[in-house]
């Protein structure tokens, strides 16, 4: 990227040596990574699903076939493959295969409601989905295949990535989580698509152009738009994460508790140690006590948590009985880490823990406090390597902030996005053209930098809900709830929550001579709203909502006066 004169650079005072901010990054695809890194160690253990274990050879092997597999059904440059999956040796292999039959990889959210997974689907043109024949999965996959525009499922057998005597058993003791597939043309076996020899078709790819991944995102609006992720974007963005681990360590492991479908959890638990030649060690879904069995009996060296894991590790009652000393650095994402659950975690592991920040539409990585430098508490760090930062006037989007003064945060690096998929409009709104050959990321989220270098977020432009690490958005919320006859007005907000970082709350008002109830409304909108969006708060109030001075309806004051009653 070619540097603009007029950006202050006041972080490379405060950067430390490892990593130079100018270090060089790949110019490789992911999958060219994936393949010097097997060349590198081909026996070398790669992956670890619950004891069952792999090669990076193997997983070569299997990602080849993969790709021909796809490559045999149709598949070619540009098509969209969705994987609706658990963290599994499935989801490496069909996102590496996707990646070099040269299609692009679309993520779902296997929490994600039927509506959700309707829009996603015909928002992206995704055409082939593949998941496993899990009940949690297939029959939302099914019924998709039933109404929308996908042409084929692949789905995999869950017995056939579990290890002896687990895939035995778990038909006898697990046989409820096992789905009965279909007998239908449009449905195929993985097994039967993993059946070649692996020799595939290499496409030809611009890796400043083609898209790897659509990440799909609210951006700063509560419409779900998928983030075009270029095959540079996410090498790079694992490349410049990769610098801040310790690299002195002979067979390094990455514990990934976070689900792979998050773009946080895909650079940093997926994309990175396929780079740094990481085995990974995963679980289908985070389960604390699981997790803490793995730290203490397979100690791991890394991993990437959202604060409520780091906090919920503090607070559990069964910490106490495992040695959680392996682990050398974790990097916390997702939401604002609170600096006494970070000390607290530190103290009881002596594991470095670093804060750092990103979004989607940066796939997502841009900023991080150096583990080998300076910590500044309630900071988000120093900009990745190669990535500027600026603080532009919230008002004209052009002047830049004086040190230390309120503005927008904006980026520019190697791994911002092309843009939103199939929407310009968005895309120009987020992404402005600076004069000079370069755009501009505007992230939505007030921050100051101040003159060593360091950001700090201090307010939110957008609505949105960050809870668990996972984005929500009101407005999806609100226009559930007013699906409901009864309902005359309603807010949702986050509020502050210890563990979550956010919680979702609902304030209504009933219309005048109806009658609901909060489990009546929770039924009302099961099918309507995914877990993660579901209010864990509910309020009815008998008064009007408050509205600012034109009418309309004023989620900033029913917050104030939410947090006004609890100080």
């Amino acid at each position: 990227m070619k540097k603009n004169a007029e950006i202050l650079t006041p972080w490379l005072q405060s950067y430390p040596q490892t990593p130079a901010w100018d270090s060089p990054l790949p110019t490789e695809t992911m999958v060219e990574v994936l393949e010097n890194t097997a060349k590198k160690s081909p026996d070398k253990q790669a992956f670890d699903f619950l004891g069952k274990t792999y090669s990076w050879s193997e997983l070569l092997n299997l990602v080849n076939q993969m790709a021909a597999g796809l490559q045999g059904i149709g598949v070619q440059k540009g098509h969209k493959v969705g994987l609706f999956l658990p963290n599994s040796p499935t989801f490496f292999v069909a996102y590496y295969g996707i990646l070099a039959s040269g299609a692009t990889v679309v993520n779902y959210n296997p929490l994600y409601s039927d509506k959700e997974l309707h829009h996603q689907i015909e928002d992206s043109e995704t055409d082939i989905l593949i998941t496993l024949d899990l009940e949690a999965l297939y029959p939302k996959a099914y019924k998709m295949l039933q109404g929308t525009r996908l042409e084929k499922l692949i789905v995999g057998a869950f017995t056939d990535i579990l290890p002896f005597p687990k895939n035995l058993l778990f038909p006898v003791f697990k046989g409820k989580d096992k789905s009965t597939i279909h007998n239908d043309e449009r449905i195929h076996k993985l097994s039967n698509i993993l059946n070649n020899n692996g020799d595939y078709t290499r496409p030809d790819i611009d890796i400043d152009d083609d898209v790897a991944v659509l990440q799909y995102t609210g951006g700063t609006t509560g419409t779900p738009k998928g983030a075009m992720l270029t095959h540079r974007n996410i090498t790079a963005n694992a490349a410049q994460c990769l610098g801040y681990f310790p690299t002195d360590v002979e067979n390094p492991k990455m514990l990934g508790m976070l689900p792979f479908f998050h773009v946080f959890a895909m650079t940093v638990n997926l994309n990175l140690p396929v780079m740094g030649g990481m085995e990974i060690i995963t679980i289908p879904r985070f389960d604390l006590k699981q997790s803490l069995d793995i730290i203490a009996k397979r100690k791991p060296d890394y991993t990437a948590a959202v604060p409520a894991i780091f906090n919920g590790i503090n607070n559990s009652p069964l910490t106490k009985n495992y040695d959680l000393s392996s682990l050398r650095f974790c990097i916390s994402g997702g939401a604002p880490l609170p600096v006494e659950v970070k000390k607290r975690f530190e103290a009881e592991t002596g594991c470095i823990v670093r804060e750092g920040y990103g979004l989607t539409e940066s796939s997502p990585v841009t900023h991080v406090n150096p583990p080998f430098g300076k910590d500044v508490e309630g900071s988000i760090g120093l900009p990745l390597p190669q990535t500027y930062v600026e603080i532009i006037d919230r008002e004209d989007k052009v002047t830049p902030m004086p040190y230390g003064e309120r503005g927008e945060v904006c980026i520019r690096g190697p791994q911002v996005m092309k843009g939103y998929w199939n929407k310009p409009d968005e895309t120009n709104d987020v992404l402005r053209d600076c004069g000079d050959g370069t755009k501009r990321l505007h992230t939505g989220d007030i921050g100051i930098l101040d003159e060593q270098g360091y950001t700090y977020i201090v307010d939110r432009i957008k609505d949105m809900i960050i809870t668990n690490g996972y984005n929500v958005y009101p407005r999806n919320i609100e226009e559930a709830i007013y699906e409901h006859p009864n309902i005359e007005e309603c807010i949702v907000a986050g509020l502050p929550h210890q563990q979550r970082g956010e919680i979702v709350k609902a304030w209504i008002k009933l219309k005048d001579d109806r009658e609901l109830t909060e489990g009546d409304l929770r039924s009302f909108l099961e099918d309507k709203l995914s877990k993660m969006e579901m209010p864990k708060l509910i309020e009815f109030r008998e008064d009007p909502l408050p509205k600012t001075l034109i009418g309309k309806l004023s989620r900033k004051d029913i917050v104030a006066q939410e947090l006004n009653k609890k100080s």
